[in-house]
C-alpha cells in the first residue's frame, strides 16, 4: 500500500458520491415538479458535490495526519520496538541514523550489505509503513461510507448545499494562503536555527564585517587558516556588482522594449515581437553560462586588450551581461502589461490637452505605472541575486573583494552551494556557514521589498 494508491482511493470513493448526490437531488427535483411544489435550493450539481466532499474528507484528514506525523511515528515505533537494531544512545547520531533508515534510495547497495543491523531497521520500517497505511485506508473507506450515507440523507428541497460548497472553497483557499505563508516561516525558522548554531562557532562580527573568505578548514591545527575565515563582504560585494552590472543592461533595455510594444508597435509587430523576446525566458541557464565562457568572455578580454585594460578571462562583467541578457523578457513583460493597463482615458486627456505622445509616456503613463515597474524590477533584481550556473561558469567561484567589474568574482549562491555539496558534517562551521549566507540573502531581499512597497505607496497615492 502506498500514499499514491491512497490517494487514488479517495479519488474513487468521491466519484460514487458525487453520483449519488447528484441522482438523489435529480429524483427530490422531478418529485416536486410532478407534484407542483416549490423546487430545490441548489441545482444538482451542488448536491453531488456536496456528497462527494463529505465522503472524501475524513480521508483527507488521515491522509495529512499521517505526511505530517509519519516520519515521528515511525521513528518511535522503531526506536521502542527493537532497541537491539539502535547503534548509538546519542541523540544527533541516532537523528541521523533514522533518516538514512527513512531514505534508503540514496544510499549505495554495497553500504547496506556491509550494515545489517541497518538493513534491518529499513526492512522493518516498510513493514510498519505499509501495516499502518493499511489500516488507515480501511478506517478512511469505513468513515467515508458513513459520511456519504449521512450527506445523501441530507439532500432536500430546502437544503443549502451551494452554500456549503461556497463555504468549502472559501476554506481551501484559506488554507492555501495559510500555507504559503507557514511555508515562509518554516524557512525563516529553519534558516534562523542553523545560522544560530554556526555564530555559536564564529563572531556575527567576524561574519558581518569581515573582508575574506576563506571556508576551508585545514587539515591540522598548525596550518594556515585552519579556524577558516567567514568574512561575507566579499560575497555580498561581488552579488552586488554582478546584479548592479546585469540591471544596467536589463533594465533600461526592458523598459524601452516595453515602452515601445505597448506604446509605439502596430498590432502586427507586437504579435511577433513580443513572443520572440519571451522566446529568451525559456532558455536554459546553463546554456547563457557557455554563451558567457565562449562569447562573452573572449569578447571582453580582446576588447581590454585593444583598449588597454586588463580583463581577466572570468570576470563580473561577462556574467553580469550575460545575465542582464537572460531576464531583459522578465521587466519586459512585466513592464508591457503594467503600461498597457493604464486606462486609455488618460492618455486621451494628455493629447487632448496639448501634449505630445512622447510627453504623454514621460508625463503620465509611465507616472500612472511606476508601482507596477517597481514591481518588475525588484522581480528582476530577486532573478538576478539568486542566479548561480552564469556566475559560476563565467565569474568563477573565488570570493574577491574588487570593485573592478573586469575582475573574477562570486556570488552568495555560488558559495552557498559549494559549501553543502559533498559529504559534510552539519557540525562544521564550513556547511552551517551557508545558512548564515541564506539568512543574510533573505533579509537583503526583505529590505528590498520594503523599499519596493515603500515607493508603489507613495507614487499610488500621487496618480491614483
Amino acid at each position: 500500500m502506498s500514499a499514491s494508491l491512497f490517494l487514488a482511493l479517495l479519488l474513487f470513493m468521491a466519484i460514487p458520491g458525487f453520483a449519488l448526490g447528484w441522482v438523489q437531488s435529480r429524483r427530490l427535483r422531478a418529485d416536486a415538479v410532478a407534484g407542483a411544489k416549490k423546487g430545490h435550493h441548489s441545482r444538482p450539481i451542488y448536491h453531488g458535490l456536496y456528497t462527494a466532499l463529505r465522503t472524501i474528507r475524513p480521508g483527507i484528514v488521515l491522509f495529512l495526519s499521517w505526511v505530517i506525523l509519519a516520519p515521528w511515528l515511525l521513528d518511535t515505533i522503531l526506536v521502542h520496538a527493537h532497541p537491539e537494531l539502535l547503534p548509538t544512545t546519542d541523540a544527533r547520531e541516532l537523528s541521523l541514523w533514522l533518516s538514512r533508515t527513512a531514505d534508503p534510495g540514496r544510499m549505495a547497495a554495497s553500504i547496506l550489505e556491509a550494515d545489517p543491523g541497518l538493513k534491518a531497521a529499513i526492512d522493518h520500517r516498510q513493514d510498519y509503513s505499509q501495516g499502518l497505511l493499511l489500516f488507515l485506508t480501511l478506517l478512511a473507506l469505513s468513515l467515508g461510507l458513513v459520511a456519504l450515507r449521512r450527506a445523501v440523507a441530507r439532500i432536500a428541497p430546502d437544503f443549502r448545499a451551494r452554500i456549503h460548497i461556497e463555504h468549502s472553497v472559501m476554506t481551501f483557499l484559506k488554507v492555501s494562503s495559510t500555507f504559503s505563508v507557514l511555508v515562509t516561516l518554516g524557512i525563516l525558522f529553519s534558516l534562523l536555527w542553523e545560522a544560530l548554531r554556526f555564530f555559536q562557532l564564529v563572531s556575527p562580527w567576524e561574519f558581518f564585517f569581515g573582508l575574506q573568505w576563506s571556508p576551508q578548514i585545514a587539515l591540522r591545527s598548525d596550518q594556515v587558516g585552519a579556524s577558516g575565515l567567514f568574512g561575507s563582504v566579499p560575497l555580498f560585494a561581488g552579488t552586488f556588482l554582478v546584479t548592479g552590472i546585469s540591471m544596467l543592461v536589463a533594465g533600461p533595455i526592458g523598459l524601452m522594449s516595453a515602452i515601445y510594444l505597448s506604446e509605439f508597435a502596430t498590432p502586427r509587430v507586437r504579435t511577433w515581437a513580443k513572443p520572440m523576446l519571451e522566446i529568451l525566458a525559456g532558455i536554459p541557464t546553463v546554456v547563457y553560462g557557455f554563451f558567457a565562457v565562449l562569447v562573452t568572455g573572449p569578447f571582453l578580454v580582446r576588447f581590454g586588450s585593444v583598449v588597454g585594460l586588463d580583463v581577466a578571462s572570468e570576470s563580473a562583467m561577462a556574467a553580469g551581461l550575460v545575465m542582464g541578457i537572460m531576464i531583459i523578457p522578465l521587466v519586459s513583460s512585466l513592464a508591457d502589461d503594467v503600461i498597457r493597463a493604464v486606462p486609455q482615458n488618460l492618455r486621451e486627456g494628455s493629447l487632448a490637452l496639448g501634449a505630445t505622445q512622447a510627453e504623454t509616456i514621460v508625463r503620465v503613463v509611465l507616472p500612472s505605472a511606476l508601482p507596477g515597474i517597481a514591481g518588475a524590477f525588484l522581480l528582476a533584481i530577486s532573478r538576478a541575486v539568486g542566479e548561480t550556473m552564469i556566475v559560476v561558469m563565467a565569474s568563477g567561484m573565488a570570493a574577491n573583494l574588487t570593485a573592478n567589474p573586469f575582475e573574477a568574482t562570486t556570488t552568495i549562491t555560488v558559495q552557498i552551494v559549494s559549501l553543502l555539496v559533498g559529504d559534510q558534517e552539519f557540525d562544521s562551521s564550513k556547511t552551517l556557514a551557508a545558512f548564515a549566507l541564506g539568512l543574510a540573502l533573505f533579509a537583503v531581499t526583505l529590505l528590498l521589498n520594503v523599499i519596493a512597497l515603500r515607493i508603489v505607496r507613495k507614487y499610488r497615492e500621487a496618480y491614483e
